[in-house]
């Protein structure tokens, strides 16, 4: 390694996609530092995924316990603590915290708390510390940050960051947005017994997912009484003496306790120097870089949500680790993105994996349809009314699965293991093969039999 920088390696962002970078290039033999100026773990530990997950698993106990009677459980007097719930989510996201710094420490990387900036293509400059240190190598892992357009009234509104932090769970809550955060937090907020209004500009939200899978969702989470509003949008907010006027593009007024953003999140690059040291940027901001993670000047690199390639922390990991490869072993690596498995915790669940059923029809000569919508066995006894929906999008001429797409429990743990079969180019004829684990949900996925006859498909 180089004797004439600080650093072989200084990161900008100690989130998923840095801190991983950070401790194989250390393993490699690199000395590595990474500047953080919030907490260590990024947004999917701190204030992303891993809380938000916490308050799905919170929102879920109503229904269990109405779900509980059918089974011959009696559930007595019963209330719900918002303050304890946060108190008790802090002391984990602390506990993840403390993990994180403890594995850069062990693996030799040397944590910065300062806001870092760049100077020149080898030198950072830390703004609070007011010092400069030099780096053979630099990579941007600075993620992204919530988008909240420019409307009358924007300050009174909060984003998902905002969410977490709320001192009392608001008694009406209007969420706006039709990604998988505002489908999310609908179900969180509506699950603990929020009124709960979700606003989305377009006719259908999930915009990237399947067509059968958009639908499916907006009809489950109406039945759940979520208040879904779609091709509206709020003009302006006004805050009055007891609570928030939303009004609504038809002029329409909507009274709510608070009102929550997920209009999407953009890369977090302004103020990092890289306009001034002419490193490529894109239309939304984001880091241009190529398939092995290099921008246009040469020792600099960008991995994860920054790059504004696929917003999902496995991917920044994956990134992060095949960049130190790269870069410090010698071993190149291009991360594919083609094909990412990925849920939705929403209520019910989505697990997605491969094309949809649009995409398959646009690349290929011919496409087999197989699904299916039931009634999970829990909800025999239970009473739920809730449907499981599966679908396996085949390719007609050579019988591989190109996609599937479920809605329903554990739909996140199954399109794990299903990404997998994907990956190796599984077919139909090999998911039939497979012998069914009876009884479960799982098993309709290896019995599908009947094609699925389409009519003339709608854009997605």
């Amino acid at each position: 390694m180089s004797t004439t920088y600080d650093y072989d390696l200084f990161v900008i962002g100690a989130g998923s996609g840095g801190v991983r970078a950070s401790r194989i290039a250390s393993g490699f033999g690199a000395r590595v530092a990474v500047a953080e100026e919030y907490r260590v773990g990024g947004t999917c530990v701190i204030r992303g995924c891993v809380p938000k997950k916490l308050l799905v698993y919170a929102s879920h106990f109503a229904e269990e316990f109405e779900d509980a009677a059918g089974f011959g459980w009696t559930v007595g007097e019963r209330s719900f603590d918002w303050k304890k719930l946060i108190s008790n989510k802090d002391h984990e996201i602390d506990r993840l915290n403390g993990i994180y710094i403890r594995n850069l420490d062990k693996a030799g990387v040397k944590i910065i708390q300062d806001r870092a900036v760049l100077k020149d293509a080898h030198t950072v400059h830390l703004v609070d510390g007011n010092r400069d240190v030099t780096a053979d190598k630099i990579l941007i892992a600075t993620g992204g940050t919530p988008f909240m357009p420019n409307i009358p009234g924007i300050e009174h509104a909060i984003s998902s960051n905002e969410a977490f932090h709320l001192e009392e769970l608001p008694n009406r809550i209007a969420i706006v947005g039709g990604g998988y955060i505002a489908i999310e937090f609908a179900g969180i907020f509506n699950g603990l017994g929020a009124r709960t209004h979700l606003l989305y500009r377009g006719p259908a939200f999930l915009r990237s997912f399947d067509h059968d899978l958009r639908s499916i969702l907006a009809e489950e989470i109406g039945k759940k009484g979520v208040d879904l509003q779609l091709e509206t949008d709020v003009a302006r907010i006004d805050k009055h003496e007891d609570c928030l006027h939303l009004t609504l593009l038809d002029g329409s007024v909507l009274k709510v306790d608070a009102v929550m953003y997920a209009t999407g999140r953009t890369p977090n690059t302004k103020g990092l120097g890289l306009e001034e040291l002419g490193v490529e940027l894109g239309a939304n901001g984001q880091v241009v870089v190529d398939a092995w993670s290099k921008t246009n000047i040469d020792n600099i690199y960008a991995v994860g949500d920054v790059t504004d390639r696929a917003a999902l922390t496995p991917v920044a990991i994956r990134e992060g680790q095949a960049f130190a490869e790269t870069v410090f072993n010698d071993n190149p690596i291009a991360v594919d993105h083609s094909l990412i498995p990925t849920a939705v915790f929403s209520q019910p669940e989505i697990g997605t994996v491969g094309l949809t059923e649009a995409q398959a029809r646009k690349t290929h000569n011919a496409i087999d349809i197989y699904k299916t919508t039931f009634r999970p066995m829990k909800a025999t006894l239970s009473g739920s009314e809730e449907k499981t929906f599966m679908k396996l999008v085949v390719d007609g001429e050579t019988d591989k699965v190109l996609g599937v797409h479920l809605i329903g429990p554990s739909s996140g743990e199954l399109i794990q293991m299903i990404g997998v079969a994907l990956n190796m180019g599984a077919t139909k004829a090999q998911f039939d093969q497979t012998i069914a684990v009876h009884p479960t949900s799982a098993e309709e996925l290896v019995t599908l039999k009947e094609k699925w006859l389409a009519p003339a498909m709608a854009a997605e």
